[in-house]
């Protein structure tokens, strides 16, 4: 997985769409399923940790952006 689109792509899979209409939102479910999948031994520790890794990285720009503007 390299981008949030792969993990997008990943979770349907699974029959997991996540659109709530707020991006940060969005992530942070995304990243609870991710957990859930990896604890029930769906994913590779690989594909885990990169997901993690690209979801909060994104997480953590959004809110970046967000202090910048107000």
């Amino acid at each position: 997985m390299q981008t949030i689109y792969d993990i997008q792509q990943f979770l349907k899979k699974f029959g997991t769409f996540i659109y709530v209409g707020e991006r940060e939102a969005d992530m942070q479910l995304m990243e609870d399923e991710v957990q859930e999948l990896y604890k029930s031994q769906c994913m590779t520790q690989e594909d885990y940790q990169m997901a993690i890794l690209l979801l909060r990285s994104e997480i953590a720009h959004m809110k970046d952006r967000k202090s910048r503007k107000g």
